[in-house]
């Protein structure tokens, strides 16, 4: 039976609600009420529907500030994005279960017949993924929505003409005129420059690259892991930026920047494809989405609290400035449950329990540094080409955002 787009959104405003008064938005002492956008992945199984990774938060860390990160500090955690690490740091805890206990049995993984198939896991193909949105994905898909909002109408003067950004990349609200490409994120004017590619971007890579990070597709095979649809709410959504932004269709109007990869479409292995998803609406709206809050108060103001949750008391945690709640920027015991380096080390630990600490998926992982396994590792190559096809097609002007992969566990 098909999911509704009503039933996605109730169960992630429904685990949110759960969680304690600590990971939610607050009134500051000065009378600004906080709002802050809200992201979760939903599966969808035979009999049962349940929310299994969400996320608050709204910054990401500049580019000056990635050689500091070493592999401690998130580099983006809008909700969308964080939700999505948290997503697959859900997968990895799941695959330790399998590794820790020869009788355990997920609703959501089970074992293939590695090293015969590519991965010892893969994604039941009877369960489904949804992802809720409270607030349109920054980025392509929103831009109506953004110009919309304008009080004037006017878009943000660009800093500089737009032949002179760098490698022709754009800034997150600038230059409203041109639609269809890859943005930075967006920040004011003034903000120091971010590298983190807009959430609409990086969901439309999603379509063909799963939802699986590096890491995680190692261990478990992308063939069913991609979303069937995109839930976001009704204000929330723009029939044109959405067509043009994660579109497949040639004849659409405006037409999908993806169709290109349709008109031949790609000879990919290893189980990568394109996938479009669906993308519907809901009347619900979250309790501390920026519509919401402004109808309690007219003194609102961005939470700078970021939380991360997954499913089975796996995680759940503050986050600011990219770390733990509470930790220094850039200490090493700040490092989130869903940073580059635990996760990493959690990657290491599962396929010691899968294929033995001198197998070849071990050496894989176990790479000098952390760029070693992404951009050496050849079990990934597959991947490598993906994403590389994609962006070089449909993502043209899609710069990588490096500096904070020279770690090593």
């Amino acid at each position: 039976m098909t999911v509704t787009a009503d039933e996605v959104a109730s169960v992630v405003l429904s685990e949110f609600k759960k969680l304690p008064a600590k990971r939610k938005p607050t009134v500051r002492d000065n009378g600004l009420h906080e709002w802050v956008p809200l992201s979760g992945i939903v599966a969808k199984g035979p009999t049962f529907l349940k929310c299994v990774a969400l996320a608050t938060g709204m910054k990401c860390l500049p580019a000056s500030k990635l050689p500091q990160a070493n592999g401690t500090a998130i580099h983006d955690w809008h909700a969308e994005v964080l939700a999505l690490r948290a997503f697959n740091r859900f997968l990895l805890d799941e695959c330790k279960r399998f590794t820790l206990d020869s009788t355990f049995q997920s609703d959501f993984l089970c074992r293939t017949s590695f090293p015969s198939s590519v991965s010892p896991f893969t994604w039941r193909s009877e369960v489904s993924l949804h992802m809720y949105c409270s607030e349109a994905p920054c980025g392509d898909s929103s831009m109506e929505l953004t110009m919309a909002s304008q009080p004037d109408s006017t878009p943000w003067s660009p800093p500089t003409p737009l032949s002179e950004q760098p490698d022709g990349q754009l800034l997150g609200r600038g230059y409203f005129s041109h639609l269809g490409i890859v943005r930075r994120k967006p920040s004011r004017p003034d903000a120091p420059p971010t590298n983190s590619k807009s959430c609409s971007d990086k969901i439309a890579l999603k379509q063909c690259t799963s939802l699986l990070s590096s890491l995680t597709s190692l261990l478990i095979s992308p063939e069913n892991v991609y979303l069937t649809s995109l839930i976001l709410p009704e204000s929330q959504y723009s029939a044109t930026g959405c067509t043009r932004c994660y579109g497949f269709d040639p004849q659409s109007k405006p037409p999908g920047r993806m169709a290109c990869l349709t008109a031949k479409p790609p000879a990919w292995e290893n189980g990568y494809k394109t996938s479009p998803f669906r993308i519907e609406t809901t009347q619900h709206e979250f309790d501390y989405s920026k519509r919401m809050v402004t109808a309690r108060s007219e003194k609102i103001s961005p939470s700078n609290l970021a939380i991360c949750w997954t499913y089975n008391k796996g995680v759940e945690e503050g986050i600011i400035g990219g770390v733990l709640q509470g930790r220094k920027a850039f200490d090493i015991k700040g490092a989130s449950a869903v940073s580059r380096r635990k996760m990493w080390a959690l990657a290491v630990e599962v396929a010691e329990g899968v294929n033995g600490p001198e197998g070849e998926l071990t050496k894989e992982l176990r790479r000098g540094t952390y760029d070693g396994v992404k951009e050496g590792s050849e079990l990934l190559e597959a991947r490598r080409k993906v994403k590389d096809q994609v962006r070089a097609e449909a993502l043209k002007g899609w710069v990588r955002n490096t500096g904070d992969g020279g770690f090593g566990l």
